[in-house]
């Protein structure tokens, strides 16, 4: 992939020759070693590739929720992505690919895509992995029944935590419903796990 963060050095609005341009693009992973949470998406938007941030729509709920649930102090830009490294949070994708929807998906890609994601999972040791989307994971993970919070399987010593998708196409769940669960999972990574349950 040839871009670059640097290569987009302030917000913009892609015309729509940008966004059909953006198809098949990826984002770069916003990653470090020993991270508390990487936070999985299910794959790019054709925006958010356009853009060359992670949850780079305006609509998404991504950054207003992780600010609601208190992952970060102050309600970050999605061009202040890398930001997040500081907070101990990183940003991947189960696809690398940029799509209009989700829906354009394969099962066979969603599958491929867990192996590169266990892999950089083992490679990078978070503490949480964070899988954003229930019927992504589901499919991926061979998990039909797969419940939101937390997994009983890990990857390597890293949790695996299921949470909905923050899109804002997900009618399922209000703003204030995805800061209670994102919440659920900051406690636990603040080591009152305890407190999930009550």
């Amino acid at each position: 992939m040839t871009l670059t963060l640097d290569a987009i050095p302030s917000p913009f609005k892609p015309t729509p020759e940008q966004l059909a341009a953006a198809a098949g693009r990826g984002v770069p992973d916003v990653i470090a070693a020993g991270l508390r949470v990487l936070f999985c998406g299910i794959n790019p938007s054709l925006y958010s590739a356009a853009v060359g941030h992670h949850f780079g729509r305006p609509g998404n709920r991504f950054w207003p929720v992780l600010y609601r649930a208190g992952f970060t102090e102050r309600l970050l830009s999605p061009f202040k992505d890398r930001s997040l490294l500081a907070q101990g949070c990183g940003i991947t994708n189960l696809v690398e690919r940029a799509t209009a929807a989700a829906a354009e998906l394969a099962p066979r890609e969603l599958g491929e895509g867990r192996q590169r994601l266990q892999a950089r999972v083992l490679e990078y040791s978070p503490r949480v992995l964070a899988v954003l989307g229930a019927g992504a994971y589901r499919s991926a993970f061979a998990r039909p029944q797969a419940a939101l919070g937390r997994q009983g399987e890990t990857i390597g010593q890293t949790v695996v935590w299921l949470l909905p998708n923050p899109s804002g196409l997900n009618a399922h769940y209000r703003l204030d419903d995805l800061a209670r669960l994102f919440r659920e999972l900051l406690i636990f990574c603040s080591g009152r796990s305890e407190e999930v349950s009550a």
